[in-house]
């Protein structure tokens, strides 16, 4: 699959639509403090669809969930600056962060049937929303949300509207729960694995309403996924999570064709090939995510790492050049070393 080509960004001078600028989440347990974010920065421009991948529990929901305000636990503890349109988003009270969720910052979940109130119509969940956001009257936010179950390809969305979750598919549900994210119009859109459990061909066509969001409705998106093909697909930018950290992040030619971190070398090497002649077991990448509470000192990967060394025991700084950046201690001679033997085991 062909990584895709940035297609758009903020013209030089204009500041982002998202600026998260030294993130932290902490959760208060009886083992001691559990650190889900440890300190990511990152961007996110105007028309721009970025990819988040990682293993489970490497802080990419909790990192955006934190963005949205939905972070309610009284045992958590975030810090760090989330600038929306030049906003401070940190610190607003729970009524201020309700007239931005919706209206400016809208979600995908996982899941749309628990994220889906089941004792009402998939209708009037959408109205609601709109009402809520807007001064529309009820006539109106019903027709309203015919048009949206309409945009995103529901065939028959006079009938629709007034059906039950469970009467739906899951592609259906995925695509109302998308209707009702897009009702108010937001800037940006934060997708949590919108296409997991569901099958290829409608994989296929969620990805496409999500490009469709972007060219129509001018809305940024951060798809956050296990899915590299997923990424390789949609996004433009891609950054890898391991830990609560960022470990390397670029466009997605950057990442797909010349990788830098070996934990993103493990992610790719998992991926079963196109071509070629069918390996008998895909590589894996060693051992197990490291506990939170618990992380190892230096580089958190260290442990899983077959390219170790005694550097590996400090914290690598997250750096690079071009928009291309890595954490990790290798030279770049090394990586380029590896990379070039890496594609090479993949050709034979």
């Amino acid at each position: 699959m062909q990584p895709s080509i940035p297609v758009s960004a903020s013209p030089e001078g204009q500041k982002p639509l998202l600026e998260v600028r030294d993130l932290k989440v902490s959760f208060r347990t009886e083992h001691g403090p559990l650190h889900a974010v440890g300190g990511i920065s990152f961007s996110i421009d105007t028309h721009e669809i970025v990819g988040v991948v990682g293993e489970s529990g490497s802080g990419k929901t909790v990192s955006l969930m934190s963005v949205m305000g939905l972070i309610n636990d009284p045992n958590a503890e975030i810090t760090g600056s989330i600038l929306y349109k030049g906003r401070e988003l940190v610190g607003l009270s729970r009524r201020q962060l309700r007239a931005v969720r919706g209206s400016e910052i809208a979600m995908i979940f996982q899941d749309p049937m628990t994220a889906l109130t089941p004792v009402y119509t998939i209708g009037w969940q959408i109205e609601e929303q709109v009402r809520a956001h807007t001064n529309l009257s009820g006539r109106q936010a019903r027709k309203r949300a015919i048009e949206l179950l309409g945009e995103v390809g529901i065939p028959n969305p006079s009938v629709t509207v007034d059906r039950y979750p469970h009467e739906l598919s899951g592609g259906m549900r995925q695509r109302g729960f998308i209707a009702m994210a897009l009702s108010c119009n937001p800037s940006l859109l934060i997708a949590d694995e919108p296409t997991t459990a569901l099958d290829v061909t409608v994989q296929a066509q969620i990805l496409e309403l999500l490009k469709k969001l972007r060219r129509d409705f001018g809305s940024s998106i951060v798809l956050i996924t296990h899915d590299l093909g997923v990424v390789a697909e949609i996004a433009d930018r891609v950054m890898v999570m391991y830990a609560g950290r960022i470990v390397e992040r670029g466009t997605t030619r950057d990442i797909f064709t010349q990788p830098w971190h070996p934990y993103t070398w493990g992610l790719h090497d998992s991926i079963p090939p196109l071509d070629g002649p069918r390996p008998r077991r895909l590589p894996s990448i060693p051992g197990s995510p490291p506990s939170l509470s618990n992380l190892p000192p230096g580089c958190a990967f260290g442990p899983r790492c077959r390219f170790r060394f005694v550097k590996c025991s400090e914290q690598p700084p997250l750096e690079g050049e071009g928009g291309h950046e890595a954490a990790c201690h290798l030279s770049m001679e090394e990586r380029a070393r590896q990379h070039a033997a890496r594609s090479l085991r993949q050709a034979s």
